[in-house]
């Protein structure tokens, strides 16, 4: 297999990339997110759109100091309604959005992006959409103090891949979209390219 960089340290899109068999290796991006953001102007991109862009940000931005390695950025927005949603700073900002998102249903947009020699060959983004139950305050606190700070290291304040996975009703997309690495399309891609064994 050709040479093949994850950009990103994300412990939970490296497992999916180890169990489907990938040989890899693991670089962070050296980016702003807020700050790219920030540059686009008045009118903020579609989550899906924002996820894209991130993800080839981050790609080309790897590229750039392994220019012959095949370069896989990704990035993963989360929407309710029109109002976008970031990593929460703290626990009383996580417990806000568990607030905020009980009994509403709110999207996941997660895009993956290929970069070799600083060119993008491909981009995709899935879409899942999460209903959660209706929670209440007592819960919630309950939940955030079983869980702990790790929470925040995901933007939607619940790693379904855990305890996560007892505050919704309803999802509509698949496990890897909602992890942030929609596994399957990225493997038709690269049997696509002969990166890997069809």
């Amino acid at each position: 297999m050709t040479d093949f960089i994850l950009a990103s340290q994300s412990p939970f899109r490296a497992q999916i990339l180890k169990q489907a068999g990938l040989q890899f290796s693991q670089e962070n991006a050296d980016i702003d997110e807020r700050a790219i953001e920030a540059s686009i102007g008045n009118e903020p991109l579609p989550p899906d759109d924002l996820a894209i862009l991130l993800a080839e940000v981050k790609a080309q931005d790897v590229s750039l100091r392994n220019s012959s390695a095949l370069t896989l950025g990704c990035d993963q927005t989360l929407s309710l309604g029109d109002e976008l949603f970031h990593k929460a700073k703290d626990m009383e900002e996580a417990r806000r959005r568990l607030l905020t998102f009980s009994g509403k249903t709110h999207q996941l947009n997660s895009a993956l992006v290929l970069v070799k020699n600083g060119e993008t060959i491909w981009r995709h983004v899935s879409i899942a959409h999460l209903t959660m139950r209706e929670l209440s305050p007592q819960f919630i606190g309950q939940y955030l103090a079983n869980v702990g700070e790790k929470v925040l290291s995901s933007v939607g304040v619940y790693q379904i891949e855990g305890e996560g996975v007892q505050l919704f009703d309803k999802i509509e997309g698949d496990y890897f979209t909602i992890i942030g690495l929609p596994i399957l399309p990225l493997l038709e891609k690269l049997r696509e390219m002969d990166v890997i064994n069809g």
